[in-house]
Order: structure tokens, then C-alpha cells, then sequence
């Protein structure tokens, strides 16, 4: 996308509003200069002016580099979404709220993971250093799956241990396998590891040898 352009109209607002049509931008997201103020001329005629205007694209933050992004793709499929922002210490986290967006979650979180690496790619594209993490939830999806995953983690490792044998969880990815393996850290009969290769690692839960 060209960083600045420079259109000519009668009128100033023509002019701009041709200059954002080849931009494909709104008024918010740019800067504008007149260079030419619009004259009549004599009788209309002689001496007439066209406004001339410089209009220059605003550059965003990451942030909301991120939220241009969402906003693009949630637009091309049609949904409405309100996007809730948090600021942590170390992360953003984009709550996403409307109806039916289970859509945007997939099985397992999978379509959400996936949305929430290419908005971060895009928020990061310019970066080289200080790169921000950004997390996306979906009407508070993960936190209700954390919670599913640690009454999860206690049910199996109590069969774990009066059966004795170790059990084996379906592929997860990274973090829901940290979800599993923090959940069952502090059980001293209980061990938890990782095994396979991506995408298809999964957590074992088995008896700790002492």
C-alpha cells in the first residue's frame, strides 16, 4: 500500500474522498494535507483551481495492526464481533463476544489457535525486536476449557493410581499440555510427561516410581 498519495477535485472533501478510495481507507486512518485551496476562478472559468490534497497513511501500532487484521477477516465472513482488550504485564488478550462464534473455536481450540498465530504474525510483521503476544479468546472459551482440562487431569490421575497403569490423553498442544502437566505437578504418587512428535504430542499420565 502506497504510504501517501496526492489527488486533485472542485471541492477538498472530493479530492480526499479520492485519495481514500485508492487508498481503500477511512478517514481515521490518515493524515491529510491541502496543498491547493479550490478556486472559481473568473465567471467560473479563468483562473479556476482544483484542490489539490496530500493524503498520508497513519502508521498503527501493533495493537492495532491486530484488531485491522481481526476486523478484515471477521468482516469477509460476515460476522459481528465485539473485541473486549486487556492489557497484561507480559500479553494483550482480544476477548471475542457475539453470537454463534463457535465457529472461530473449532475442535479443541484448534481454529482459535490457529487465528490467534496469524494475528500474531501480522501484529509482529514490522517488529525485529520487542514483539508482542497477543492471546485470543472467544467469549472466555479457554478459561472454561482450562478448567475442563484440570477436572480432567485430577479424574485420571486418581484412576491412574488405583489401577496402576499409566493412561494416555488425546494429541494437545503445547499449552493445554502445560494445562495437564501444572495441574498434576504437586502430586507426589503422580507423574506426567510429553510423548510423540507435533502435531500430534501427547500428555501420559502414570504411577511415579519412587
Amino acid at each position: 500500500m502506497a504510504a501517501a498519495v496526492e489527488k486533485t477535485g472542485k471541492t477538498i472533501e472530493e479530492a480526499l474522498n479520492s485519495a481514500l478510495a485508492e487508498l481503500n481507507l477511512t478517514k481515521d486512518r490518515v493524515d491529510y494535507e491541502v496543498m491547493v485551496e479550490p478556486t472559481n476562478g473568473f465567471f467560473g472559468l479563468i483562473g479556476a483551481k482544483l484542490a489539490k490534497v496530500k493524503v498520508t497513511v497513519k502508521k498503527l501500532t501493533p495493537v492495532e495492526v491486530a484488531l485491522d487484521f481481526l476486523h478484515k477477516i471477521f468482516s469477509s465472513m460476515k460476522l459481528a464481533v465485539e473485541i473486549q482488550q486487556a492489557a497484561k504485564e507480559e500479553h494483550y488478550i482480544f476477548n471475542l463476544k457475539g453470537n454463534d462464534l463457535g465457529i472461530l473455536i473449532g475442535k479443541h481450540g484448534q481454529t482459535l489457535d490457529a487465528l490467534q498465530y496469524l494475528t500474531n504474525l501480522a501484529a509482529n510483521r514490522d517488529l525485529s525486536e520487542e514483539k508482542i503476544r497477543i492471546i485470543i479468546d472467544v467469549e472466555d472459551y479457554r478459561k472454561r476449557r482450562e478448567e475442563t482440562l484440570c477436572r480432567l487431569a485430577m479424574r485420571l490421575a486418581d484412576k491412574v493410581r488405583r489401577s496402576g497403569e499409566k493412561i494416555v490423553l488425546e494429541p494437545m498442544n503445547r499449552h493445554e499440555r502445560k494445562i495437564i502437566h501444572t495441574a498434576l505437578q504437586d502430586n507426589n504418587r503422580i507423574m506426567t510427561y510429553s510423548d510423540g512428535e507435533e502435531p500430534y504430542r501427547k500428555v501420559v499420565i502414570a504411577v511415579r516410581n519412587n
